[in-house]
């Protein structure tokens, strides 16, 4: 290809920034920042912000923390909405495509790992849905077997992916085996075909947000804080009045579990917000694990109460036509 075609091919792509980081270190007002600088509108790539109802737990931005940026892909649908990450790709496709008619940047921001890159590198799903039936006979059969039954069965028909999967890992065994039987053919081959995919639809620039270890861990521990003041713990009361099982997707999340386990008198409040606290710091360590095995990710380092506009102005001279 000459550098002709090269700059051609690069005009036919969508811009695209991308924000990226572990939680609490402080995606969502850089981003709001970076949508004012340069027109932009955000797209959250969240898990949890997806659900109605779910706002102090998942730090969802209020109308005026949004400072009239336009976001998309937040209260989608309720919380027992089977949501997975084809559907979550399906939607964002379309909105960033949609912002780009409008001659707007489509900035891509959020923790959640799976999210982005689904849509970066455009994985391929041969099917985003569960079939109830056999998730129905899966479970019942685990009842009765155990999951080193399960495991054995996953080293049978994709050994590929159980080299990849702890034995411990129910959710991925379990996944990897529904895929098995609604498509016959092994999950790791939708792997092999995103990887060989050599195309990419976006013009992209990849920024991640990170902090000294330590000053995010007390940050993680402020932000909890925050959000049991701010009344995270009516919010779930509420939600569990509304008639949702605490067994669903979305109230496993960070914070729902927590005070749902001391709603239910199987911790104490103390035993509670310690293990929350913990638990988040242990999630931003593995996003941080996670987002710096991409290469493509340009880091920058934050400092509390520094001023962020140096920051911003590099990561705006990043983008063309700023």
């Amino acid at each position: 290809m000459t550098a002709q075609q090269k700059q051609q091919t690069q005009e036919r792509l969508i811009p695209l920034l991308a924000v990226v980081g572990p939680t609490a270190v402080g995606k969502t007002k850089i981003a709001i920042s970076l949508a004012q600088k340069l027109n932009g509108e955000i797209v959250s790539a969240d898990s949890v912000q997806v659900y109605r109802h779910l706002n102090i737990g998942s730090a969802k931005p209020t109308m005026q923390e949004r400072q009239g940026v336009p976001h998309h892909l937040l209260d989608i649908v309720e919380p027992d909405t089977n949501f997975t990450v084809y559907d979550y790709q399906q939607r964002a496709k379309k909105v960033i495509q949609a912002i780009n008619r409008r001659n707007k940047l489509p900035i891509l921001t959020g923790g959640t790992g799976l999210y982005i890159k689904a849509v970066l590198d455009d994985y391929h799903f041969s099917s985003g849905k569960t079939n109830v039936l056999i998730r129905k006979r899966l479970q019942e059969e685990l009842a009765r077997q155990g999951k080193e039954h399960f495991y054995r069965r996953l080293q049978q028909i994709d050994p590929a992916t159980a080299k990849k999967v702890h034995p411990n890992d129910l959710r991925r065994i379990l996944r990897a085996l529904e895929y098995f039987y609604l498509t016959g053919e092994p999950i790791s081959r939708q792997w092999e075909r995103t990887k060989k995919k050599k195309k990419h639809p976006y013009r992209l620039t990849l920024i991640g947000l990170t902090m000294q270890r330590n000053i995010l861990y007390e940050t993680i521990n402020k932000r909890a804080e925050r959000m049991l003041a701010a009344g995270l713990l009516t919010e779930v009361k509420q939600l569990l009045a509304k008639g949702y099982k605490s067994s669903l997707k979305s109230l496993q999340s960070l914070g729902y579990y927590h005070l749902i386990r001391y709603l239910e008198g199987k911790w104490d409040w103390e035993t509670a917000i310690s293990a929350f606290k913990r638990d988040t710091r242990r999630y931003a360590k593995r996003q941080l694990t996670w987002f710096r095995a991409d290469q493509r990710v340009c880091w920058y380092t934050l400092e509390p109460q520094a001023d962020l506009n140096p920051v911003l102005d590099h990561i705006c001279s990043k983008i063309e036509g700023y």
